[in-house]
């Protein structure tokens, strides 16, 4: 049973963490990545099955991650760290020339935990359906599972690997939609809208959960139950609303702080919201 106070802690800690990395070097993205940070530290310390100190490029015998929206990898390298992948003292290099924690998770830096270079958007569905294929010509029981923003829908490749996926009945794999409603330039649904988003998945053959992501106790509950009804012949995906932003009150509310660091004093204010519970790198 998890402990969803303790869940709620760690994912306290990690939006400092995403405030401080990205404020560092006045550069990277904490709209997006406080919106999913319930939703990775539910993955890492309570779904995801694996061994962050033998990592693999091929996860065999674990399962396997993608993100395929990797501007909010401020929250990925956190959790990361924070789950015994490197070393916490890292997230300081965070953009930092030579660095393996690039604006962009890529694999050419050689950092446990990420498996494909994610900068550019429309293409993680893809790999994490190959993976998930690999996985079943293997005999590996584990489960892939990805996430994807929703502006990144938009992408057509996002949608031919929809078509795949149902058609190969690629039943090992769990995605997830962070349904934010935001996109660089505004709302998604004034730039592109998406529409009927389940009807859209459910058209497409996949079975369809939706899930509030920023409440613990429903992520880590909805995830459980996605687990639970993999095998049967269907990808799965997750629609997963979340608040661009989330714990930080000016920072909710608007796409405003998609690719925007905050200044000393924007820091300060928002580190008063959240609370130090494991201590700071």
């Amino acid at each position: 049973m998890a402990d969803i106070n303790q869940l709620e802690g760690l994912a306290s800690q990690v939006r400092r963490d995403i405030l401080r990395m990205v404020h560092s070097f006045s550069s990277g993205h904490p709209g997006g990545s406080l919106g999913c940070t319930d939703y990775f530290v539910a993955m890492y310390h309570e779904i995801l099955r694996y061994d962050p100190k033998n990592f693999t490029m091929d996860g065999i015998g674990e399962d396997v991650f993608f993100l395929s929206n990797g501007h909010i990898s401020p929250v990925w390298y956190s959790v990361l760290a924070r789950s015994g992948f490197f070393e916490v003292s890292e997230l300081e290099t965070f953009r930092a020339i030579d660095s393996r924690l690039q604006g962009h998770p890529t694999t050419a830096e050689g950092l446990p935990g990420v498996r494909m270079a994610s900068g550019s958007l429309g293409q993680g569905l893809s790999v994490a359906i190959g993976a998930a294929l690999a996985k079943k010509l293997n005999g590996d029981d584990k489960l892939v599972f990805s996430l994807h923003g929703d502006g990144e829908l938009q992408e057509g490749q996002i949608w031919e690997a929809a078509l795949f996926g149902a058609h190969k009945k690629v039943d090992n794999l769990i995605s997830a939609i962070d349904y934010n409603n935001r996109q660089i330039d505004g709302d998604v649904s004034d730039v592109m809208s998406l529409g009927d988003l389940r009807a859209k998945w459910e058209a497409f053959g996949w079975m369809v959960m939706e899930m509030d992501g920023n409440n613990m106790d429903q992520v880590v509950s909805t995830l459980r139950t996605a687990i639970d009804n993999t095998g049967q012949g269907k990808p799965i995906m997750i629609i997963m609303k979340t608040e661009m932003g989330q714990g930080v009150d000016f920072m909710m509310g608007t796409h405003k702080w998609h690719g925007v660091a905050p200044n000393d004093e924007q820091l300060a204010q928002a580190l008063n919201q959240l609370e130090e519970t494991i201590g700071d790198y």
